[in-house]
């Protein structure tokens, strides 16, 4: 038991720590369920298979996971100013692209060698938003599509309003308005109702659509009146005039 609660705290550890990064709350759901459908002997050996694949695929999952901190890390390395030199034991980038385009090597690196762990989920959502950032939109859309599809609704989520970015910059509006519609009729604890409302009404006034982000930012007042999110609507509503 002790063991069992050591392991859950490292993994509440893990997530936090990649829930920061990804500036969201993601939860690691619990998927280590098994259906014994046998009795007897063939029970046990079912039961000590299972055991042995779960053991392996946790201590694969591990690994990954360290993997995976060092991979979020590196998005926040510190930039060099250029001409200075680089120093050994303190890295550096001298460019925000140099610095994700090592960082999205590390996270497909975790997609490929532990290509069925959780946190390979994790990964490829880092993956695909560092080929977004890059410029690179047809990669960002498959990882992003792939993650979007997870059970894990949080994590999911995440992938659907980075890849409403990846629609509407690749000029498929309809494609955008469908997954925001989706996030706002089903909210999750990582994408809030009012975050995907706020996407949309941005994405609608950026494509001159004055009259649909106007009706978003004044449903925005409606549903939170008092708040400070209908203040940030109003000012939204004033620079439409």
């Amino acid at each position: 038991m002790r063991a069992e609660t050591r392991h859950r705290l490292k993994e509440d550890k893990f997530s936090r720590a990649t829930i920061g990064a990804a500036e969201a709350t993601v939860h690691w759901s619990e998927e280590h369920k098994s259906k014994l459908l046998m009795g007897g002997l063939i029970l046990a050996v079912v039961l000590a298979a299972s055991f042995g694949g779960w053991y392996y695929l946790n201590q694969q999952d591990q690994r990954a996971s360290v993997l995976l901190n060092q991979a979020v890390r590196t998005l926040d390395t510190q930039l060099r100013p250029a001409g200075a030199p680089a120093e050994p034991d303190l890295p550096t980038f001298t460019s925000a692209k140099e610095r994700t385009t090592d960082a999205r090597k590390q996270f497909q690196s975790i997609v490929d060698q532990y290509p069925h762990t959780r946190t390979a989920e994790f990964a490829r959502y880092f993956l695909g938003l560092t080929s977004y950032q890059l410029g690179e939109n047809a990669p960002a859309e498959q990882d992003l599509m792939a993650v979007a599809s997870t059970h894990n609704e949080d994590l999911s989520a995440l992938a659907k309003l980075a890849l409403a970015s990846v629609y509407r910059n690749t000029n498929r509006t309809k494609d955008a308005i469908g997954l925001y519609n989706q996030l706002i009729a089903k909210p999750t604890r990582s994408v809030g109702k009012t975050t995907a409302q706020m996407e949309l009404a941005e994405m609608y006034a950026s494509n001159q659509q004055r009259a649909e982000a106007k009706r978003v930012y004044e449903q925005i007042q409606k549903e939170n009146p008092a708040s400070e999110v209908a203040q940030f609507a109003t000012q939204k509503l004033q620079d439409l005039k």
